[in-house]
């Protein structure tokens, strides 16, 4: 198999590392490794459907190949990569049909979720929410995509731990980094998100006055709809 020159992936990693490292703090070197090359996968840098040798990220990781091979080794189990024999690895592409099966299942979680939220959400919680919406206003403005989005993920995230739901969690936590992912991947080909941030207030209205089920109901079709454009996209 030829494997492709990733030297501008490669470059844009190593430029990035000292940035992911201050996210991960210190770990041991098969760990450090594996949530390095997590989040590389995440935010696209090492782009869906790319090949790499072990080597190269061993040298860019300045690390030994033997932590690189346990981190790649994890990252395969997570079905992130799919290791090729005694030469490297491919990053998984974005299938329609992988995404599509996530998103039923987030869909689902992330409604159960702002429902249990609603039931226990705190004034403080409320203000941390909306000061979440209006960052994203802020970079929409900026036209910064990738800001918007890390705050968006930041939105649902904080909903889904203000559920204090350990099993709810965990089932949502396997397919965040994905969900993430396909959302920088398609974003810059999707309308403009401004009726997704109009989702968001209306979402934390319903927290604001008690409607948990109100609220379940905007966030079961804000999942919906984005789909809907990320498939139009995927196409």
């Amino acid at each position: 198999m030829n494997m492709p020159n990733n030297d501008n992936s490669l470059k844009l990693l190593s430029s990035n590392i000292g940035d992911i490292s201050s996210q991960i703090g210190d770990l041991r070197l098969p760990e450090k490794a594996y949530h390095i090359i997590r989040i590389a996968i995440k935010n696209l840098i090492l782009k869906p459907g790319k090949t790499f040798l072990e080597r190269e990220i061993a040298d860019v990781l300045e690390m030994s190949r033997t932590p690189v091979r346990e981190a790649l080794i994890r990252l395969q189990s997570a079905d992130i990569i799919t290791l090729i024999p005694r030469k490297g690895f491919i990053v998984n592409p974005i299938v329609e049909k992988d995404i599509k099966e996530i998103y039923e299942v987030t869909e689902s979680l992330d409604g159960l979720a702002i429902e249990i939220a609603t039931e226990k959400i705190t004034d403080q919680a409320l203000q941390d929410l909306n000061k979440i919406i209006i960052d994203q206003k802020k970079y929409l403005a900026q036209d910064d995509l990738y800001q918007w989005s890390k705050k968006d993920d930041e939105f649902h995230e904080k909903i889904t731990q203000l559920a204090d739901n350990s099993k709810l969690i965990n089932m949502r936590n396997i397919h965040a980094d994905q969900l993430f992912r396909v959302r920088l991947y398609t974003i810059n080909a999707r309308p403009i998100p401004e009726f997704s941030i109009e989702e968001h207030e209306a979402m934390l209205t319903c927290m604001k006055i008690g409607d948990g089920k109100a609220a379940r109901q905007l966030m079961e079709s804000h999942r919906k709809r984005a789909w809907k454009e990320i498939k139009e996209v995927l196409k």
